[in-house]
């Protein structure tokens, strides 16, 4: 089943174990390759992503797609690295964490 980029957004996301990731803002696009790289999730579940900080889901991470997006694998929780004692900088604060 072939679906267009533009019906993924809005689709809620799940992990392996059936926790709710959040759902797709946005579709992240491999021009060069014609190929969907990843899902970017902008509010995200605050058990698994610290602060609810947004994510890039890779599609290889995608197990399923129909009703909603069934992810094959996430971390049990993505943390924010920050050097001891110091206060993040306000880029560090709003970055997305890597991949």
């Amino acid at each position: 089943m072939l679906v267009e980029m533009t019906e993924l957004l809005g689709r809620q996301v799940y992990t392996a174990e059936g926790r709710l990731l959040g759902e797709v803002e946005n579709v992240v696009v491999d021009v060069e390759g014609a190929k969907i790289d990843g899902l970017y999730v902008d509010e995200t579940n605050p058990l698994l992503v610290d602060e609810s900080k947004p994510v890039n889901v890779p599609y290889r991470w995608v197990s399923a797609v129909n009703d909603v997006v069934l992810l094959k694998f996430f971390p049990k929780r993505v943390s924010l690295k920050r050097a001891p004692g110091k206060a993040p900088t306000r880029e560090q604060a709003t970055a997305i964490p890597a991949r």
